[in-house]
C-alpha cells in the first residue's frame, strides 16, 4: 500500500491529508508511512499547514534519490472562518455544491522530495455548508478509470451517505479496470454541514 489519508479533530480544527508515493513496491509502501508520520509529527507539534508540508518534503529529501510523494493536506477551521490547502502535485478535488460539480482550481506545488526553490503555498479552499468535497488519487483518474463519469456519479449520489458515495465511486473505477488497477485509487468523501458556533 503506497498511498494514505489521515484525519484529526481537535476543539477548533479538522486536519485532512491525503498522500500517494510514487512506486508499486517495498520501497514505495515505506514512503507513504514516512510521509503520514512525518505529517502526524508535524501536526502534533502544532505547525501551521506550511510547515507540515515542509517536514514531509524534508523527509523524503532525507530518505534518498527517488524519493517522491504528491499529497494534500487540509486544515478547516470548525468556525467555518477558513480552509487552508496545501497541495503538492495531487490531483484537484471535485466539490459538489448544489447539485453541480465542479473541479476545484487549485495551483500545484511539486510533490514532496522535488527539490525546487521556494515553499508550499497555502491556498484557501471555499467550503460552505452543504458542500461535498472529495479528494482522491490519480488511480481514480487514469487509463481504463478515466472512462467513469465521476461528475456525473457525483450528483447521481448526492443524497447518499459518504460511505455509499465511496462505494459507488471506487466501484465504478473497479468495474471499468475490470478489478485489475493498474494503480493505487484512493477517495476521501467530506461533507461539511454548517460551522460550529462560537
Amino acid at each position: 500500500m503506497r498511498r494514505s489519508y489521515d484525519y484529526s479533530l481537535d476543539r477548533e480544527t479538522l486536519h485532512l491529508s491525503l498522500t500517494d508515493a510514487m512506486g508499486h513496491d517495498v520501497d514505495a509502501a515505506m514512503l507513504a508511512t514516512l510521509t503520514v508520520n512525518a505529517l502526524r509529527g508535524a501536526r502534533r507539534a502544532e505547525a501551521d499547514i506550511t510547515e507540515q508540508a515542509r517536514q514531509a518534503h524534508q523527509a523524503m529529501l532525507k530518505h534518498g534519490h527517488d524519493a517522491l510523494t504528491t499529497g494534500q493536506l487540509l486544515r478547516i477551521s470548525l468556525d467555518g472562518s477558513k480552509t487552508e490547502l496545501v497541495n503538492a502535485g495531487h490531483p484537484r478535488p471535485l466539490r459538489l455544491r448544489e447539485g453541480t460539480v465542479t473541479e476545484v482550481t487549485l495551483e500545484a506545488d511539486p510533490p514532496f522530495g522535488v527539490e525546487v526553490p521556494g515553499s508550499y503555498r497555502v491556498q484557501h479552499l471555499d467550503l460552505r455548508a452543504g458542500d461535498r468535497l472529495i479528494l482522491l488519487t490519480d488511480g481514480m483518474q487514469e487509463r481504463n478509470a478515466a472512462a467513469v463519469d465521476l461528475p456525473a456519479l457525483l450528483r447521481a449520489t448526492r443524497h447518499q451517505h459518504p460511505r455509499q458515495v465511496i462505494q459507488a465511486l471506487t466501484g465504478a473505477v473497479m468495474d471499468a479496470c475490470q478489478s485489475r488497477m493498474a494503480d493505487d485509487a484512493t477517495v476521501m468523501c467530506l461533507d461539511w454541514h454548517r460551522p460550529t458556533s462560537p
